[in-house]
């Protein structure tokens, strides 16, 4: 099976956190220790994929070169890719194709943390599917703010709705997706919705018409945190905090899972705990040399 490659998709204009983002890309606002884009990355890291294309408004993109660099202090390979406008989560398929080169993919939308103790089990075993696609669904108190997905009564999904004033159910779908390499074809054949967007919703149909998309619920043991709103972004650095604090383990660290994956050694850990210095991130970095 041809190697997944990954999608950070971190563009967007960010309007609804003016103005924290009048000046700063939303992906790069900080989530307690670490900045956003730190939690998506990890995810694509769980995942065990080590290409990974990240795309970004033109005028952001110098910001997150400086923080993000080519990737290889992970282990890693980056590529960095431009949204002139942002016309829908679909269109990153159309600014990747090239990059992706008929490889299936991991997107993960730069706004959006997941935690759970079995999340790297479930995210290896989507990536094992080599055709088709799988999404995850999650309950939410209010599905009409998301893309919906609807089940029979034999509990298989049947329909995605975006936004729905009548939800089919509290199952939203979450900002990560396991498509196959064809994944930039059929966003092309996709029409921009009422609002002038290439929808994911409308990419997801096309593999659910098929029967080929998988829908995984995360249950109560996951958290997924959409941090588009002031309170949100507050909400998920208090959670990371609580849950660094409690257990004295980091969340979301590109350093900590490259090492765990075998993808950089002991000197280049320490090489990024020493970039650190005294910060509580460098000495827990320091401490996974001698754990």
């Amino acid at each position: 099976m041809t190697q997944r490659k990954g999608i950070i998709l971190a563009g967007g204009s960010g309007t609804r956190l003016y103005p924290l983002t009048m000046a700063v890309s939303k992906q790069l606002m900080p989530i307690y220790d670490k900045p956003m884009i730190f939690y998506p990355l990890s995810i694509v890291m769980l995942a065990g994929v080590r290409e990974v294309a990240i795309i970004t408004t033109p005028e952001d993109q110098a910001q997150f070169r400086r923080l993000l660099g080519d990737g290889s202090q992970w282990g890693m390979s980056f590529e960095y890719i431009e949204q002139p406008s942002p016309d829908g989560l679909a269109q990153a398929y159309l600014l990747a194709e090239d990059f992706l080169d008929g490889a299936p993919s991991v997107m993960v939308l730069g706004d959006n943390i997941f935690f759970g103790h079995d999340l790297p089990k479930m995210l290896r075993s989507a990536d094992e599917r080599a055709d088709g696609g799988t999404v995850f669904g999650y309950h939410v108190a209010e599905p009409q703010h998301y893309g919906v997905v609807g089940f029979d009564a034999n509990g298989q999904a049947n329909q995605i709705i975006e936004k729905p004033s009548e939800p089919p159910s509290n199952f939203a779908v979450t900002g990560l997706y396991f498509l196959d390499g064809d994944a930039p074809r059929r966003a092309k054949e996709i029409k921009p919705s009422a609002r002038g967007e290439l929808e994911i919703t409308s990419l997801l149909e096309t593999y659910l018409g098929e029967g080929t998309l998988s829908v995984e619920t995360m249950g109560r043991g996951f958290a997924w945190l959409d941090t588009g709103t002031h309170g949100s972004l507050l909400d998920a650095g208090n959670f990371v905090r609580t849950l660094s604090l409690r257990q004295g383990m980091l969340v979301g660290s590109p350093e900590e899972i490259a090492f765990d994956n075998g993808w950089i050694d002991e000197v280049q850990l320490r090489e990024r705990a020493e970039l650190f210095g005294k910060t509580d991130y460098g000495a827990y970095l320091q401490r996974l040399l001698v754990r």
